[in-house]
């Protein structure tokens, strides 16, 4: 035993783990993840906080960037270089770094200086505005999740026992808005407003009349679960009225921001947050963007050291990866799909007779008023009995709390949002299908209660034959749009102009064909008869092809 114990402790032991394939080392966490990359891909995804993280995203967050500690920031003369040029001259940057270092407490750092000011500098020029230049905008991408940079900004601006005004949990709010679950409503004293019960839209004049009687030292706009866009230069105005800072929270819509489809808070607000996952598609972190340079100052401070500690390098370079992408047109293309998708599946949940919370949407989201339905078994359908039998059915969805529940636990309400669809290409034609497997689902169950230790449960039950129907319903969409994609990739190759050399020959060989792309490789394992999914680089498998009938076609060397 003792020489086992020496063999796994050597030098030459280790070492073998680090270089290691997950499936040798823990086999049982590669299955978990095998076992999520299929749910995500059989499932049709409508949580309006998620969406799909890009191979690239992903890429840059699983590298040796992630053994770093690096408490403390870049040099601020990196931090708010305007040209990206510039801040890319590695051989300037460094040589300035060598002679004046930065604000790290770790030295070997050097590079995590040009990730995170990039990632600040691509984010600002992303926010940027006709009014408001790049250089003008102050970034902290350090913050691990949105409730911390939240939480940041209340410790950068208030004491505590200060007044906060936010929307209602309820009503669309986030924890970190003032509810007395979290910090923020423990810490601070909370005034809450809510949108008008009839038109369903936000009353400025009654959130005016509000913080002149509170006197609010902060104003928080931007919501989890409401569906309809701002008007900033209202909550301008209403915070100017009482000497307050507006705080804008755009979590959920900054994708939208970033692509014009939302407007945008940046130079009416004093303090934005936002997380980069959502609708931005990038990895699960958080930024905080200021116009003031003393008020960055102090939000820095207040995230490092006052909220955090050592920040995730791996997860910054993803952030920028993110926000490269963010610039293009095919983002902002996506963003405005994503709003036309959502204004489609609310107007035909509409039309089947369900009710939608504050009446419809104009951004990614809705919520479905349970409430609304005439049960047949005469006991309400709760949000989480709809969400669990909806996910039985392969379609995801969250319970939500609506005007009116006391509880999240009880909540009435699911919340939809599409740009995990929307990624996936769904358009027009899949959201009117989507509504109506989502009414046939929620129209047929069967709620009741049982006794549990607490009291009364809420429950549902639905027939076996409408769970496998939808089932079957579900798996012909995803499967007609890969068809679809498939179709556009065999299109986009026939349509290429190949160098001559890869031209078919006059004696009838032929030569190489290249296929590139994030569905390549699944394109190829689904035309081909040979398992190619474990080739590596150099290796080749032979292979027969198959047409979209399943029909051979030819064979080949696939490489």
């Amino acid at each position: 035993m003792k020489m086992e114990e020496e063999k796994i402790l050597s030098g030459r032991n280790y070492s073998y783990y680090l270089e290691a394939a997950l499936s040798r080392v823990d086999p049982d966490i590669e299955r978990i993840i095998e076992f999520e990359r299929s749910r995500q891909i059989r499932k049709i995804i409508l949580i309006p906080s998620e969406s799909i993280c890009p191979k690239p995203v992903l890429e840059a967050l699983a590298t040796p960037l992630t053994s770093l500690y690096a408490e403390g920031y870049p040099s601020r003369r990196m931090s708010e270089e305007s040209d990206e040029k510039v801040l890319l001259d590695f051989d300037y940057q460094l040589a300035h770094y060598r002679r004046y270092s930065d604000r790290r407490f770790y030295k070997g750092v050097e590079f995590a200086d040009f990730v995170e000011s990039l990632a600040q500098r691509r984010v600002a020029r992303c926010f940027a505005t006709d009014k408001i230049s790049a250089d003008k905008i102050f970034v902290n991408v350090q913050p691990l999740s949105g409730a911390a940079a939240n939480n940041a900004v209340y410790a950068a601006f208030l004491n505590p026992g200060d007044t906060i005004m936010g929307m209602s949990l309820s009503c669309g709010g986030h924890l970190t808005h003032g509810s007395e679950f979290n910090r923020s409503g423990r810490y601070y004293r909370v005034i809450s407003y809510e949108p008008d019960p009839v038109s369903g839209k936000l009353d400025y004049d009654a959130i005016k009349e509000l913080a002149l009687q509170h006197k609010p030292k902060i104003i928080i706009a931007g919501y989890s679960a409401y569906p309809w866009s701002v008007d900033w230069k209202k909550f301008r105005e209403i915070a100017d009225s009482v000497g307050a800072l507006l705080f804008a929270d755009i979590a959920h819509v900054a994708g939208m921001v970033v692509a014009g489809v939302y407007p945008t808070p940046v130079g009416f607000a004093d303090v934005v947050t936002f997380t980069t996952h959502k609708t931005l598609f990038g990895p699960r972190g958080a930024v905080i963007l200021t116009t003031d340079r003393k008020k960055a100052k102090l939000i820095d401070d207040a995230v490092f050291p006052g909220e955090q500690g050592g920040p995730h390098i791996n997860k910054m370079a993803a952030i920028a990866v993110a926000f490269k992408i963010a610039q293009s047109k095919e983002f902002k293309k996506l963003q405005r799909k994503i709003v036309d998708n959502a204004k489609v599946l609310a107007s035909s949940l509409t039309e089947k007779g369900l009710k939608l919370v504050y009446g419809g949407t104009d951004t990614h989201l809705m919520l479905i008023d349970l409430n609304a339905i005439e049960t047949r078994t005469g006991f309400p359908l709760k949000g989480e009995i709809a969400a669990r039998i909806l996910d039985l059915c392969d379609l995801v969805v969250n319970k939500n709390t609506i005007p009116g529940d006391e509880t999240a636990a009880e909540a009435s309400g699911i919340r939809l949002g599409t740009p995990w669809v929307t990624q996936r290409g769904f358009e027009k034609e899949e959201m009117e299908k989507i509504a109506e497997l989502i009414y046939q689902v929620i129209v047929n169950i069967r709620p009741f209660t049982y006794r549990g230790i607490t009291g009364d449960l809420p429950r549902g039950k639905i027939e076996l034959d409408i769970i496998e129907e939808v089932r079957q319903k579900v798996r012909g969409l995803i499967q007609g749009k890969e068809e679809e994609g498939r179709k556009k990739i065999f299109e986009s190759v026939s349509s290429q102009t190949l160098p001559n050399s890869f031209k078919q020959s006059d004696n009838g060989d032929t030569g190489l064909l290249k296929i590139t792309g994030e569905r390549a490789k699944p394109f190829l394992q689904e035309v081909a008869t040979a398992n190619i999914a474990n080739l590596k680089p150099g290796e080749s498998v032979k292979s027969f092809l198959l047409d979209a009938e399943g029909k051979l076609i030819d064979s080949v060397s696939i490489l």
